[in-house]
């Protein structure tokens, strides 16, 4: 994300990415990529604008982990979003959401909606 020109060196720098639809491979590599580069590039913070119906468990842990590790805060702002969200949401160092929105179930679900049934 470019930097605005107008800011001077000693003004923080907050990086912002937004994730519209399932979680799954491709998001948890956008927002590590995005960690690493807010990062390189000295933010303060970087903020996921999180609107998602849910997705793989195995990629909202890959999101957990990489924001439990970043070297800078996240800040998760839930505007809505499904049940892998709210992993990704309980992983934030600050969450937020927009008025009458639900972050979903906070157990594994099935594409449909359906309770994931242990086999």
């Amino acid at each position: 994300m470019p930097r605005p020109a107008a800011a001077s060196p000693t003004e923080p720098v907050v990086d912002a990415i937004q994730i519209d639809g399932s979680i799954n491979p491709a998001s948890a590599d956008f927002i590590a990529d995005s960690i690493a580069r807010a990062a390189a590039n000295g933010a303060a913070a970087l903020v996921i604008g999180l609107d998602t119906p849910g997705g793989l468990l195995s990629s909202a842990r890959e999101i957990v982990k990489a924001l439990l590790n970043a070297p800078l805060p996240v800040i998760v702002y839930v505007a809505p979003a499904g049940s892998a969200g709210t992993f990704v949401v309980e992983a934030a160092n600050i969450a937020a959401m927009a008025p009458a929105t639900t972050i979903g179930a906070a157990h594994p679900i099935e594409m449909t909606g359906e309770t994931l049934r242990r086999r």
